[in-house]
């Protein structure tokens, strides 16, 4: 019996007691009125582009809390949106688990290094972050500079400077093709063929995936493929696997055809005997890093090598695409932001048409600005999600071990103390001097701590390279207001309705 209740343990009651105490507890914390059994799944709207504008709207509600909750079902989540308070869960060793929430991806990407917890994210992180060594992402560069050659051909096709045309799907699609041939050495061409079965997967599976998460009745497995997209999902998920498994054959034939299969091959071995042909050093993919990775003396099986190509295809297209396609927006609305980036772009290339090198990335420290706060205000990651591996204490408040806590780029890139008139873009936000005496935590876009993003550098390298790309050819103008792009916070941070501009050939300055 619980004490003081009277309720016998393994009763119904039981259950709804224990669910009403934790809606009790959390409530504590502050947020939109709960309900008993339901908590705010009542409250939450439906269409996607309504629950982004309502999410928003509650991170502004609450912000003076620094951490509220909502309750999905029983399910409560802790949003915490302060860098105090971020900092001691972000920075912990302990709170390394990702929230359940993410099981939900499962299916796609299995436990990868995404989604994977304990000891087996320990192992993965130690194993992989040696792919992502400087001298394999410079040679990762030139294929950057090849696919964005593609999209400048499509874009010169649409700049006539005075058409307003939607160059979303474009620049989303240059990232597709970059993190195909860069993750498996092989290219989609999704560019050229925008419709192939592979691009629209990708699409639908994360949409599927995000209606999944915020839909408690469509948790179970059975409901979820009975009343819900479940054999959608699954269909998606089947051209997915497929695609990745086929190429995966195919690159291990050849790999192992250039290498004998019963010998060991060190990372520092296969950066240095990459065979010539034409002269031309052949491109690594990460895909061949990890044909070549060990885990204490036995080589990563077939199963682990394609949840690890599937996560890398998954966190490196939809997020330095977005990333992208916001910095695009918001350098096209301010016409003298526009002219130092052009301007620094001259004073580096000139007139000439030559591809980017790493050293001119490094040169790229305005752009690199206005990246920055196109991240800052609209973090292609809104959320990043922790579950406690132990009971602690939040604002006074106890929660349980395997409570879900989400940490909000989103909310506390956007507090007015640290960043005054958070919603105007101002790339100076980002110049060294000001940046000195900011709270470490209070910009997240890559996450921070011992979980951060493994592949950030690689993603402003690309990011980098396609707007330097844009901007040395064309003049953006945006057509739209930021209060007009209709953000979706599905599992990233898009633009809902596009991004729409004029391009005009512009003639350098000298």
């Amino acid at each position: 019996m619980l004490p003081g209740t009277g309720i016998e343990p393994g009763s119904p009651s039981v259950w709804l007691f224990k669910l009403e105490k934790i809606r009790r507890n959390v409530d504590r914390l502050g947020g939109p009125v709960s309900l008993p059994l339901i908590g705010n799944v009542h409250q939450l709207r439906r269409n996607p582009k309504d629950f982004t504008r309502q999410l928003f709207e509650f991170m502004k509600e609450y912000s003076h809390l620094k951490v509220f909750r909502l309750l999905i079902g029983g399910h409560p989540l802790i949003l915490v949106c302060s860098p105090e308070e971020a900092e001691p869960l972000m920075n912990s060793t302990k709170h390394l688990d990702k929230a359940s929430d993410y099981n939900f991806l499962h299916p796609w990407l299995g436990t990868g290094l995404l989604t994977s917890t304990g000891d087996k994210w320990k192992s993965r992180r130690k194993l992989l972050t040696p792919t992502f060594h400087f001298k394999i992402l410079n040679d990762f560069v030139s294929v950057f500079n090849d696919q964005s050659k593609v999209l400048l051909e499509k874009m010169r096709g649409l700049a006539d400077g005075k058409t307003t045309v939607n160059v979303f799907n474009d620049i989303t699609l240059c990232a597709l093709d970059i993190i195909c041939e860069t993750a498996m050495g092989r290219s989609v061409n999704a560019q050229l063929n925008s419709d192939s079965d592979y691009v629209q997967a990708v699409y639908r599976a994360s949409e599927y995936t995000f209606i999944r998460q915020r839909s408690p009745w469509l948790w179970p497995d059975f409901l979820f493929r009975l009343i819900g997209p479940g054999k959608k999902y699954d269909e998606s998920l089947n051209i997915l696997h497929s695609f990745t498994e086929k190429v995966i054959k195919e690159r291990q034939h050849e790999f192992w055809k250039r290498y004998d299969q019963n010998k060991d091959i060190t990372m520092e071995q296969l950066l240095s005997e990459q065979d010539l042909s034409m002269g031309q050093k052949q491109r690594l993919a990460f895909l061949d890093m990890l044909l070549c990775t060990s885990s204490e003396g036995k080589r990563l099986s077939f199963l682990d090598i394609r949840e690890e190509v599937d996560t890398f295809m998954f966190e490196g297209h939809d997020t330095t695409a977005m990333a992208s396609n916001w910095a695009l927006h918001l350098i096209g609305t301010d016409v003298s932001v526009q002219k130092k980036v052009h301007e620094e772009l001259d004073a580096i290339f000139g007139d000439s048409e030559r591809d980017a090198t790493m050293d001119d990335l490094k040169e790229m420290k305005y752009l690199e600005c206005c990246i920055k706060e196109a991240l800052r205000m609209r973090p292609s990651v809104p959320v990043f999600g922790r579950s406690l591996t132990e009971d602690i204490v939040i604002r006074g408040v106890p929660l349980e071990k395997g409570t879900s806590v989400l940490i909000v780029p989103a909310a506390i890139h956007s507090l007015e103390d640290i960043y005054p008139d958070p919603e105007t873009f101002d790339p100076d936000r980002f110049l060294p001097v000001n940046c000195v005496s900011r709270h470490p935590f209070a910009y997240i876009p890559f996450s921070a701590g011992p979980r951060n993003c493994i592949g950030q550098k690689f993603a402003l390298l690309e990011e980098k390279v396609i707007l330097s790309n844009i901007f040395r050819n064309f003049s953006v103008k945006s057509m739209q207001k930021l209060d007009e792009m209709c953000p979706l916070a599905e599992l990233i941070l898009r633009p809902g309705e596009g991004v729409k501009v004029i391009l005009t050939p512009r003639k350098k300055a000298m």
